[in-house]
Parts: structure tokens; C-alpha cells; sequence
């Protein structure tokens, strides 16, 4: 008993001496005018509006004085991060990574003309879908996941929303962006009119940002109870998301900020449905996503939601 004892009070003392020393060290970064910095991947940044003030962002390339990494993720994310959960930053996007699923949570994009504009250096034929490995292991999906699913590799992040460089073209092939979506039909036929749509939107606004994910909904079966059910595909069971929601703010000239927001079943949509009929409003994809989408901007500030003055 008197072994436990002395265990414990070394324990407490142990716990009081590194509470000193982390005091100390905040004293004195306050002292130096340091007191508003973050760390990341051992950089100390000043804290910008747009990062988080708790969690860790993670880089997928090295994070160095003169990348573009550094300025960008505050831009990105100028209206707020709809989540914290791990966090990976890139040098044109940045996500939010669902280790459970193997897809993202959700996906945040900042596009002008400049990134949509189409640019004979970038070969988009050149990329390959390849491993993220700024994923721990246990939680990566691999091409072999996809590998006869009969599911498309769908980019969350488009690849023709990054046009600016090769390197940010093929940043967007990371199967850390990626989750399965139905080929024909959806991804490369709805999902990617609605990509096209978004794209389009720089011609009217100077700063569009997009935010972008999976859902898995509920739905009544033939017993009269709700389930949400989905499919996995390969070896790290991927998950086939029921929906995908994309939310969208385009900033004008005169600083009016105007939303969209879209609902998409993961399935094949007649070519002749148009992307307005899957417009919802964005507090119900907040709902079913856990997620607060835009949360530095006040929604009765927007101009319009969908098109309809707020």
C-alpha cells in the first residue's frame, strides 16, 4: 500500500513539474509576442482566422518556409473549417480524412479563373491514382480496393479545378480525395456537370469556395424501420457513400456572398435531370454530415441561398 502511495504522489509531482514547465514556456512566447502562433509539422505560423485553433493540420508534402502550403490553408479555409478531424493539407485543397471509411469527410477548395482557366503545361493524362502515405497505413485505401468494384475512383477535389500547376493536378489523385462513385451515369456524367457548373461560377464571382463530401443516408425498408445501409468495396472496406453533397460560396466584387447547395445520389441520373432539382438547403446536409459548412459567415448576411435572396 505504501509503494501505491509514493507511486501515486511521484505521478502527481511528475504531472506538476511538466505544468510548470509548459506555463514557463507559455509565459514566455507571450513575452516574445509569440502567444498567437501554431505549430505545424515543427513550423511556428502566426494563427490566421481561417486555421483551426485546436487539432493539427497535416501536410502531404513538406511544409517549408517558401511553399505555397503555408498561405494557402488560411485562404482556403477563410470562412471556416466545417470540421476538425485529421486534418491534411495540400497545396491547393485541403481535407478532412474518415480513417473509419477510407474517404474523406470532407473536402474544401478555394477556385478563381486562374485555377479553372485550361493550361497546355498541365497534363492531366500524365497522373496516376496513387496511396496517400500522409495516411497511417491501417487506414489508407489502395487502388486494389477499387480494383473490379464496379465503382469509379471519384475525385471530391476535381481535377479541373487545379489547372494552376501540374504538381496540384496530380495532388488531386491521392486516394485520400477519392470515394467510390458509380461510373456511368453519375460520375462521369452528373457529378460531372455539377463539377462544370462550379467551375463555371468564377466567371460571376472572383473567389468561389467549395466544400464537398459523402453522405450516407437513411432510408425506410420494406419492415417499416430506417436503416442506413452501404456497401464496401475491397480488402480496407471502403465505403460506398449513399449521396454526395457538394456546398458552394461565390464571393462578388462588391464582397456579396451567394451559396448553393446540392444533394446527389450516389446512382445513374438521366442526362436530362437538371443539377438545380438536387439544390437543398445547406442546414440539412449540415444535419446528416455532423458538419458546419461557411461558420464565419452569417447566414442572413448571404445575399442568396440557392438563388432565392436571404
Amino acid at each position: 500500500m505504501f509503494h501505491k502511495r509514493l507511486l501515486h504522489f511521484v505521478q502527481l509531482g511528475g504531472v506538476g513539474v511538466a505544468g510548470y514547465f509548459v506555463g514557463q514556456y507559455g509565459y514566455n512566447l507571450k513575452k516574445e509576442g509569440q502567444n498567437d502562433c501554431l505549430l505545424i509539422n515543427g513550423n511556428r505560423i502566426k494563427n490566421m482566422p481561417g486555421l483551426p485553433i485546436f487539432g493539427t493540420v497535416s501536410a502531404a508534402a513538406p511544409f517549408t518556409e517558401s511553399g505555397t502550403a503555408k498561405y494557402r490553408v488560411p485562404e482556403i479555409m477563410k470562412y471556416g473549417f466545417p470540421g476538425l478531424d485529421n486534418i491534411h493539407s495540400y497545396d491547393d485543397y485541403v481535407l478532412s480524412y474518415d480513417q473509419r471509411n477510407r474517404v474523406p469527410h470532407w473536402v474544401f477548395e478555394h477556385l478563381t479563373k486562374a485555377h479553372v482557366t485550361k493550361n497546355d503545361a498541365v497534363d492531366r493524362s500524365k497522373c496516376e491514382f496513387m496511396p496517400d502515405e500522409s495516411i497511417h497505413p491501417y487506414f489508407r485505401s489502395q487502388n486494389s480496393d477499387y480494383r473490379k468494384s464496379g465503382f469509379d475512383r471519384g475525385h471530391m477535389a476535381a481535377a479541373g479545378n487545379h489547372r494552376i500547376s501540374q504538381k496540384h493536378v496530380e495532388q488531386t489523385f491521392y486516394l485520400s480525395n477519392m470515394a467510390p462513385q458509380v461510373g456511368e451515369g453519375f460520375n462521369r456524367h452528373a457529378w460531372n456537370t455539377l463539377e462544370k457548373h462550379v467551375r463555371k461560377l468564377t466567371r460571376v464571382y472572383n473567389n468561389v469556395y467549395c466544400c464537398t463530401g459523402p453522405l450516407y443516408l437513411p432510408r425506410k425498408e420494406s419492415d417499416g424501420k430506417t436503416y442506413v445501409k452501404y456497401q464496401v468495396i475491397g480488402a480496407n472496406t471502403v465505403s460506398v457513400p449513399t449521396h454526395f453533397y457538394k456546398v458552394v460560396v461565390g464571393e462578388a466584387t462588391n464582397g456579396d456572398l451567394h451559396m448553393e447547395a446540392y444533394v446527389m445520389p450516389n446512382q445513374k441520373i438521366s442526362d436530362q435531370t437538371p443539377i438545380t432539382s438536387f439544390m437543398v438547403p445547406p442546414e440539412t446536409i449540415e444535419r446528416a454530415a455532423g458538419l458546419l459548412f461557411f461558420n464565419k459567415i452569417d447566414r442572413s448576411k448571404l445575399s442568396s441561398i440557392n438563388g432565392r435572396k436571404v
